[in-house]
């Protein structure tokens, strides 16, 4: 709004501006309108709507960085200024809302003059006038450009990330406006100097991953190599047990590296998590990479499933269409281990409080990893055991029960024997395994479109029944091991996406006894598929 209004030949000064922002709300973003007014009166300086510690102490931060350019500061005026941050029913947090605060009250006073119509300003102030980046940039670039927006002024640290919503979106009409200062965004407001602009073409945006580890490196263990191409194949669950030293750690960290790549609807669901959480990092982040996440077995529930105050994303958001590693996953505190059960039926987390509920999704793939005992050894051939029974038992309850049933497939990783090690053959490596699952996934993709799914992992009853029939020699098989209780109905339909995975992997429209044979050897723990 202009803060000048001309009656006749004299202007009539308007105390009053509309500056628009944003705020996060969980990893979306609301528009929110940053209302100045400035009138004579006591001197008072007051921030309305919710606002938290942070945005109150704005401030002291605003009347510095004025200060700094040597204007008058709303703590320097005879003037009432009020300051509302509408919707004044929704919680605002952050140090964000600093830049366009100044500006509504640099505006409002008279002191500037622009035209803030279609422009979104986000923006934490330092007390020298310099800005600093932001959370959340890459979600409130989506929301102005969904919104209309023709422009985005923010921290020019955030410009890379501001940019790539437009890269991923495939969206191309929203400018993208880095300012370092304060008095640089007012130089631009006000039309005296150019800022630096940038487009999404001006950042190169790496799209082709570099992984730590290939598979090609790792020798032996043909059997839990299988197990995670199916696991990566379908987005299906694994639990991976053996001795210290076999390889599991590895093999999870392997996993990532034959995944296909994001697609970019699915890489546009990643950015916008991460850029909320804070922690998209250009120099190690590649955007059509999925994402690795492994929290510490001392993490508490809060920090794996979400929560706080005020709510936020957790590991299992973190890993959104990726996957979820659980070393040691015993060791893990019990209440945060049966806390993960229904984010893994339903593929997203809610958190309610009392005047919050957010849902969040979490569509991961769990890779968790143990030892058969404490120390690692029981019915080791080569080494003694050292665990007394009751440690051994106390070890074994936690992994079992309802938890433990939501894994697809169990994989028994024994100790590489030395002609593994010495071998000289070079294994498949990940870019071999990922065409394959590469056109296994495209299969399902296909096959589930019509219901919005992705995966054979997300498969519900109602799809399971229309895609996993089997023939009556699979059926016998099944209903031996339903019928004497060693598999749950929960764990049958786990093997009959299983099989649907496996299959896909032969390019097979029907699924066929050594499909439905595999899938049921990786789901029973007394198998061969299982621990010893």
């Amino acid at each position: 709004m202009n803060p000048a209004r001309w009656l006749g030949t004299d202007p009539v000064i308007i105390m009053f501006s509309k500056i628009y922002s944003a705020a996060l709300q969980g990893i979306g973003a609301q528009l929110i309108e940053v209302e100045t007014s400035c009138n004579k009166g006591l001197r008072t300086f007051n921030i309305v709507g919710l606002a938290d510690k942070a945005i109150a102490e704005a401030k002291e931060r605003v009347s510095s960085a004025i200060r700094a350019l040597s204007l008058s500061s709303p703590q320097s005026e005879t003037k009432r200024v009020i300051v509302n941050l509408a919707p004044a029913d929704l919680k605002k947090e952050g140090s964000l809302y600093d830049l366009p605060i100044a500006l509504g009250f640099l505006l409002s006073s008279g002191q500037s003059k622009f035209n803030p119509a279609k422009k979104m300003i986000v923006g934490e102030l330092a007390l020298d006038g310099r800005l600093k980046p932001v959370k959340g940039a890459f979600s409130f670039a989506l929301l102005a450009d969904d919104l209309g927006f023709n422009e985005i002024i923010l921290p020019k640290a955030n410009m890379q990330e501001a940019a790539l919503s437009r890269f991923l979106s495939g969206k191309s009409g929203l400018k993208v406006v880095g300012v370092e200062s304060l008095e640089a965004a007012l130089d631009y407001l006000e039309g005296k100097k150019e800022s630096a602009c940038l487009m999404a073409d001006d950042f190169d945006f790496r799209q082709t991953p570099v992984f730590e580890i290939d598979f090609a490196w790792i020798k032996g263990q043909e059997l839990a190599k299988r197990a995670l191409e199916i696991a990566a194949a379908g987005s299906h669950n694994v639990f991976l047990q053996g001795p210290p030293g076999a390889g599991k750690t590895l093999l999870a960290k392997a996993l990532v590296s034959i995944l296909p790549p994001l697609s970019r609807e699915e890489a546009l669901e990643v950015a916008r998590i991460h850029s909320a959480c804070n922690v998209l990092d250009f120099s190690v982040f590649s955007f059509f990479a999925r994402p690795f996440r492994a929290p510490h077995h001392a993490s508490s529930e809060p920090a794996l499933i979400g929560g706080g105050s005020p709510p936020r994303a957790g590991e299992i958001t973190l890993a959104h269409r990726g996957v979820l590693f659980l070393d040691e996953f015993p060791e893990f505190h019990r209440d945060v281990l049966e806390s993960l059960r229904q984010p893994i039926e339903e593929g997203k987390i809610s958190i309610q409080r009392a005047k919050t509920n957010l849902s969040l999704p979490a569509k991961f793939s769990l890779i968790a990893s143990a030892n058969p005992c404490p120390c690692g050894y029981y019915q080791d051939r080569q080494r003694e055991c050292s665990c007394s029974a009751s440690q051994i038992s106390g070890y074994r309850k936690k992994m079992a029960g309802p938890l433990m049933d939501r894994f697809d497939i169990f994989c028994w990783v024994p100790p590489v024997k030395y002609e593994d090690l010495v071998e000289t053959d070079i294994s498949q490596t990940s870019d071999e395994i990922k065409e394959r699952i590469k056109q296994a996934r495209q299969i399902q993709r296909e096959r589930l479109r019509y219901c919005g799914l992705l995966t054979n992992a997300e498969m519900g009853l109602e799809q399971i029944k229309k895609h996993c029939q089997i023939d009556s020699a699979s059926g016998d098989l099944l209903q031996k091991y339903v019928d004497s209780g060693r598999l749950s109905a929960r764990g049958f339909h786990r093997v009959l996406k299983t099989s649907r995975t496996i299959a896909d992997l032969q390019g097979r429209d029907e699924i066929i006894f050594t499909d439905v044979s595999e899938a049921l050897n990786y789901r029973l723990k007394e198998s061969g598929g299982g621990s010893p």
